[in-house]
């Protein structure tokens, strides 16, 4: 009975949740293998079965964010990474129009700049949407058969079907934020690349009876990764203490006595968000070049410049990464807002002036973020080292690599964060006997 397993099934509410979030994702892995009308699945797959022998790493890595749901031209396929983009392109222009931040500010002003959001996902998804009906189209002229209707009304019904289930899918991770566990947006990652394993799994295990990897090299490929597992589940949980100092102060009649705390910076603070962002602000391009790159010369050499493989790619991987690294940190952690409330309730940092608080935050902000930042770029480029060094397939080294592994013990340690406090919160024991978890939403 003091299992924490059975526990969890103990608890009603955290019962309903994880069963609520379970019905949610199987309706996500449904939408996924469900293709878009006037699709030939049959002519389709055989498409991509030949592509995919060849090697296609274009497709890969847009079917990676998508959960395997690209190459199947589901309902899903843009999955949810315009929403993603979206989020990114509003907390800039927060940043660049004063205007839009006042508004925010505003009493209401959070659910307007949330319905703003929802437009611009939507004008992304058609956009996303009209270049996929592109690519379906140049697929078409080597594969008879694949369209089972006029091109118009195809890309009619694609556009709006596309953009729907993109629309769907925000509002099944909203739910699953609302009446589950764990970050909607996040699972749904999660659950994207955890379908997919298996697949990738068994096509290693394919290739090594067949002679095109060798043996030794796929064992020490899968020890690099368990030692990556590791490794990102000690930086996730590192974090620097800054000790703060409470002075004796009234409230009312009320005396309250001094008292010693700390703040909590993460080695790194921003998680795999600057992973996340910059896959999908280049995912866009990407995905556009690609598609409409057979009618448009210009398109292609873009497609070409801009492989997942190719330096040009990478190099702007490392340095978006970098980049949101800091402006996340920035947003969420505020040196002037912090350094603020530390003075108004009357505390201090040992050895710290008052007036040099903010100062003294932003050095240990910026000494964190840099070897943070890096460490997500070690991370995430493990993919291409892994596919270059190792002959290893794109579908595999795409799945079991960096950026993979970064999201899927960023989103499990969040999610076991909320079952553990739910457990305490009824008087069960959590799920370690020893500390605690600290988790992180994507």
């Amino acid at each position: 009975m003091a299992n924490p397993l059975v526990g969890i099934f103990r608890v009603k509410e955290l019962r309903e949740r994880i069963i609520f979030t379970m019905l949610m994702l199987v309706v996500f892995r449904i939408g996924a293998v469900l293709p878009v009308p006037g699709i030939n699945v049959q002519e389709l797959n055989a498409y991509f079965l030949s592509q995919q022998n060849s090697g296609n790493a274009i497709v890969d890595y847009l079917d990676f964010f998508a959960g395997g749901a690209f190459s199947n031209f589901s309902v899903f396929m843009l999955g949810i990474m315009p929403y993603i983009s979206m989020s990114i392109i509003m907390q800039l222009l927060l940043i660049v129009f004063p205007r839009l931040k006042k508004i925010s500010q505003e009493e209401g002003g959070k659910k307007k700049i949330h319905i703003y959001q929802r437009i611009g996902t939507v004008v992304v998804c058609l956009i996303q949407a009209f270049a996929v009906t592109q690519y379906a189209q140049s697929i078409s002229r080597s594969v008879e058969n694949l369209l089972t209707m006029n091109i118009v009304p195809f890309s009619i019904l694609a556009m709006l079907t596309v953009t729907v289930g993109t629309m769907f899918l925000m509002w099944i991770g909203e739910q699953i934020t609302k009446r589950g566990i764990g970050n909607g947006i996040s699972l749904l990652i999660f659950a994207g690349i955890v379908a997919r394993l298996p697949q990738a799994l068994w096509e290693l295990l394919g290739r090594v009876r067949n002679g095109d990897l060798n043996l030794v090299f796929v064992i020490v490929v899968l020890a690099i990764f368990v030692g990556v597992v590791a490794l990102v589940v000690f930086e996730q949980q590192g974090q620097r203490k800054i000790p703060v100092n409470y002075a004796k102060r009234v409230v009312g009649r009320r005396m309250y006595g001094a008292s010693n705390t700390y703040i909590p910076f993460k080695i790194n603070p921003s998680g795999v968000i600057p992973v996340i962002f910059a896959s999908s602000i280049l995912t866009f391009p990407l995905q556009i070049a690609s598609t409409i790159g057979g009618n448009v010369a210009w398109l292609a050499a873009v497609s070409q410049a801009l492989r997942p493989t190719g330096p040009l790619y990478n190099i702007l991987y490392v340095v978006l990464i970098i980049f949101f690294a800091y402006f996340y940190t920035q947003v969420s952690l505020n040196p002037i807002e912090i350094a603020k409330n530390i003075r108004e309730n009357g505390g201090s940092i040992p050895g710290i002036r008052a007036e040099r608080i903010e100062e003294y935050l932003t050095k240990i902000l910026n000494r964190i973020v840099l070897p943070g930042s890096l460490y997500l770029v070690l991370i995430a480029i493990i993919p291409t080292v892994i596919q270059w060094g190792f002959n290893f397939p794109s579908s595999i080294s795409y799945l079991m690599g960096g950026t993979s592994l970064l999201i899927l013990v960023g989103v499990d340690l969040d999610t076991m964060s909320q079952v553990e406090g739910l457990l305490k919160m009824h008087h069960h024991e959590g799920l370690t006997k020893k500390g605690r978890l600290h988790g992180r939403n994507l």
